[in-house]
């Protein structure tokens, strides 16, 4: 099945400006999302995924270049129409107390509810749609704050598809979830981006996760740039290897994935 190009990235330069020029992190990247699929932004801290995110989003501008979401530049968005087009799940935990999960799910209707607030039915069937789709309505009168960690990421992301957005951003969705939950919320939203024709696209450190369960990776290191592709074409080409194998780790190009390098292992246990 051919998925359609949601998002275009032409030339672009992220990074910050200072009175010296700038700072510059993603330098000239071309590349495109397509609905339908689960695409995962990979590499080590201080690399500029959330920077990428960021500019993506439109939260932050670009250094140079350009974002196209459906053929339309991103700067000829509105915020009201940019916040109906992509909905965005950070890695911070939401400093919220007294709330129930129905209520932080409703937020996510806040683009189309106006300034009163004020639900319609079809509000309220996002909401609930949202619910069902994440598995979380047994938790619908639970304060958010007596979450686990599990729990309260599934809400969020529950918040995001109440939106009801063609784009959806999440920056290390699965930071400070214990295995289980990780592999929950990957197969959660591999899922939803099949089901939905959902455009999915999320940072994460979860490499053996990613590799498994993505359409498309984008790889992102200060000194080696930006590549895309499938899981199996940068085995292929050598990229995945180059962008992460370091003293102790191995890549097992057969399998895809990465292991304990035992030979360097020994060497330690000798030493």
């Amino acid at each position: 099945m051919k998925h359609a190009e949601t998002i275009k990235v032409n030339n672009l330069t992220t990074g910050y400006r200072n009175s010296k020029g700038g700072r510059f992190i993603t330098e000239k990247l071309t590349a495109s999302l397509y609905s339908g699929e689960l695409t995962c932004l990979l590499g080590p801290n201080g690399a500029g995924k959330s920077t990428l995110l960021r500019t993506l989003a439109g939260f932050q501008r670009p250094l140079s270049g350009c974002v196209e979401i459906a053929g339309k530049p991103l700067n000829r968005y509105g915020g009201k129409e940019l916040a109906q087009t992509i909905s965005v799940v950070l890695t911070e935990k939401p400093l919220l107390e007294n709330m129930d999960v129905e209520t932080l799910v409703g937020l996510g209707r806040a683009p189309y509810t106006g300034f009163w607030g004020l639900f319609t039915d079809s509000d309220k069937i996002a909401v609930n749609t949202a619910m069902e789709l994440t598995g979380i309505e047994s938790l619908r009168y639970r304060m958010v704050q007596s979450l686990s960690d599990g729990e309260r990421q599934k809400a969020m992301i529950a918040k995001a598809f109440a939106q009801e957005t063609p784009v959806v951003f999440l920056d290390e969705p699965t930071a400070f979830l214990d295995y289980p939950s990780k592999v929950e919320i990957m197969l959660l939203l591999y899922s939803l981006a099949h089901k939905m024709n959902k455009t999915i696209f999320m940072s994460t450190h979860d490499l053996d996760m990613a590799m498994q369960l993505s359409d498309r990776i984008w790889l992102m290191d200060k000194s080696l740039g930006v590549r895309t592709g499938t899981h199996e074409e940068l085995t292929l080409s050598g990229d995945i290897e180059r962008y992460f194998v370091r003293p102790g780790i191995e890549f097992d190009k057969k399998e895809g994935l990465f292991k304990i390098d035992l030979d360097f292992k020994n060497q330690i246990d000798k030493g």
